[in-house]
């Protein structure tokens, strides 16, 4: 593993969004407006000599190649969405109360097609079988770079969702047909369908089977729904052991365009277009359904969900809708979604200190309608 030089820095990571209108009009997201989440600098490594480690409790530890990864399993192709677990949390903290944590809108969160082996396959190569990984799990590591709160950067989950072939874990090599960038964790990263952000491991160098979850800071003192008894760090702090990882994102749905504030023009048959993104909870996907509404949430108008022949099991869906809404300053429009598994977005959701999983209804606010 060689890199050949980083950017930004432990003291100063990309963190960034696009505005949600734009990510909102086009279904698969283009690399250049796709947002970044970071704990340290971004390493640019060498795919030739880079390698990944599994090791752990496998009968045969592998140290694999970016090329035999490429080229020793078949490659598999998913359609998935990842999201950021604080997308949303200036809306908790504006709407509920204040919270730690960088103050991502609605928009730290992209839908695109990832390419490279299924996880499972490497796991068979390094001899897991599913009668042998009972109460196992599966940590996944970066040493390329330091982090703001540890050394390396890592995550778990459980190994039964690694080996499952409907979960459609893969190490992804490829970004919408194209290799990874390394604002996204080239040569190879971690796609968890349905999982938080948080768990995607970028520039993954090490691939561990164990019996304990990842020690790593990010997965024992981030990314938990903390009960709302944690108000700041000295209260929360008898909870992170107790508090399981985030694991599964959500339901949730926003409302793109109009955006926050905007001043806007009724059409001429007295009606205004409403535009927005909806993702399923987990593996509970695809999104099914997507309601808005312009009276508080007293009535609710079908919104269209926009066609396409991809798979949408781990995809969010864009949805559009005209509403008669009256003219004046300080209107709202909400959104709620539904999906396949039965779960329907709510008003709010639990207020907690990191302001993470945030998935109350999706809001345009302050809009002027003339």
């Amino acid at each position: 593993m060689t890199g050949t030089y980083t950017e930004y820095s432990v003291q100063n990571p990309l963190n960034r969004e696009p505005p949600v209108q734009t990510l909102v009009s086009s279904f698969f997201t283009p690399e250049n407006i796709s947002y970044d989440r970071n704990h340290g600098p971004i390493p640019h490594l060498a795919a030739d000599t880079h390698t990944v480690q599994i090791d752990g409790q496998v009968p045969n530890p592998l140290s694999l190649s970016v090329h035999q990864l490429q080229t020793d399993f078949p490659q598999h192709e998913v359609n998935c969405a990842l999201e950021c677990a604080g997308n949303r949390r200036h809306t908790m903290r504006t709407l509920l109360k204040e919270v730690e944590g960088i103050d991502w809108g609605d928009a730290a969160v992209m839908n695109c097609t990832w390419k490279g082996p299924r996880l499972r396959d490497v796991l068979h190569r390094a001899g897991l079988t599913q009668d042998s990984c009972q109460g196992l799990y599966v940590a996944f590591s970066c040493y390329a770079v330091q982090c703001q709160e540890d050394d390396w950067f890592g995550s778990s989950v459980e190994v039964e969702r690694c080996l499952d072939e409907d979960m459609d874990v893969i190490l992804a090599l490829e970004m919408n047909g194209s290799p990874l960038t390394p604002n996204h964790g080239y040569p190879v990263r971690v796609v968890l369908p349905g999982v938080a952000g948080a768990r995607w491991v970028k520039w993954l160098d090490r691939i561990t089977v164990q019996d304990t979850e990842s020690s790593n800071f990010y997965q024992r003192h981030d990314y938990k729904v903390l009960p709302p008894e944690a108000v700041d760090s000295a209260s929360a702090e008898p909870f992170w052991d107790r508090t399981p990882a985030m694991c599964d994102m959500p339901i949730n749905s926003v409302v793109g365009v109009p955006g926050d504030g905007d001043t806007v023009h009724l059409s001429g048959s007295g009606t205004l277009e409403v535009k927005g993104y909806a993702v399923p909870h987990g593996a509970d996907g695809p999104v099914t359904r997507v309601q808005v509404s312009v009276d508080g949430g007293q009535a609710w108008m079908d919104a269209e969900i926009e066609g396409s022949s991809v798979e949408r099991k781990w995809c969010w869906v864009l949805w559009r809708v005209r509403v008669r809404v009256e003219r004046g300053a300080g209107k709202e429009v909400l959104s709620r979604a539904f999906d396949r598994g039965g779960n329907v977005q709510q008003e709010h959701s639990q207020w907690n200190l990191r302001g993470v999983g945030y998935n109350g209804y999706g809001r345009a606010r302050d809009l002027t309608i003339i």
